[in-house]
């Protein structure tokens, strides 16, 4: 793309962050995993991660729930916050911490239970529903949500493990926002699927971003393109840059990401 043809510029939104990260650094022992991260995410919209594989994308998406306090040897300094509270002060709760912020993983990982039991297993962990009859709408509601509903309404008592892999993936994502989060964290959601299924993942991620502030970490530059508003170019554990979604891809200020969009790298 020289510069006679480049397109202009596309303004860049103003918004609230949900998610706010500053001077971020990720140590796994010796290894300097992420450099001095700072990124605002907006709510009620789609943010993608993007960039070669091992640049930190996925990595810097587990510190935004504490997923990384599992590994022994990493190392989180700098503050990110979520709606002005720090996630890693001390004497928070990780586990209301992970009920605020949902995960859905790469392959579909349903628990060895029924479809009902997978969706009700959060709210009644945490307490959201005082009745069976409160249980059973959030079940119902979550499943409408996930575009799952009317295709396993007959069978709630049955394995989820029994579906198609973008059904269970589905069902994942009806899990996550049973329990009413605030953000929604997806690593690579529709890398196992085929494009039918990817298709309607994607457009229930359209749907979902009315109400959830979503990061997608994604390999697929088209899928960002396709879902997302802002995207973030992630390389060698640094964040190159990251803005509306239409300028990154058409205009981006780096050299580095204008390469790896245009396939020299990556």
């Amino acid at each position: 793309m020289d510069a006679m043809t480049a397109p202009a510029p596309v303004a860049t939104t103003a918004f609230r962050a949900k998610v706010l990260a500053r001077g971020v650094d990720v140590y796994y022992g010796e290894k300097h995993a992420i450099k001095s991260l700072s990124i605002d995410i907006p709510d009620c919209s789609v943010t993608s991660f993007i960039g070669p594989s091992g640049c930190g994308k996925s990595t810097f998406l587990r510190c935004i729930n504490r997923m990384n306090d599992t590994i022994p040897i990493c190392r989180v300094t700098g503050s990110i916050e979520i709606d002005g509270q720090d996630i890693y002060d001390p004497k928070l709760d990780v586990v209301q911490l992970r009920a605020r912020v949902g995960m859905v993983f790469q392959k579909p990982n349903p628990f060895p239970k029924s479809i009902y039991e997978n969706v009700a297993y959060g709210p009644r962990i945490h307490g959201l529903a005082r009745s069976k009859a409160e249980l059973d709408e959030i079940v119902t509601t979550s499943l409408e949500k996930a575009g799952l509903f009317k295709e396993v309404q007959d069978r709630l008592n049955e394995s989820g493990t029994g579906l198609s892999g973008g059904q269970q993936q589905r069902l994942c994502i009806a899990r996550a926002i049973a329990v009413n989060p605030e953000v929604i964290l997806m690593d690579e959601p529709c890398s196992a699927l085929d494009p039918i299924a990817t298709a309607k993942i994607e457009e229930l991620i359209d749907e979902l971003r009315a109400n959830f502030c979503i990061i997608i970490v994604t390999h697929s530059m088209q899928q960002a393109a396709r879902v997302s508003q802002r995207t973030a170019f992630f390389h060698l554990g640094t964040l190159v840059e990251e803005g509306d979604t239409a300028a990154i891809f058409t205009n981006p200020n780096d050299k580095r990401t204008q390469d790896y969009i245009t396939g020299r790298f990556g």
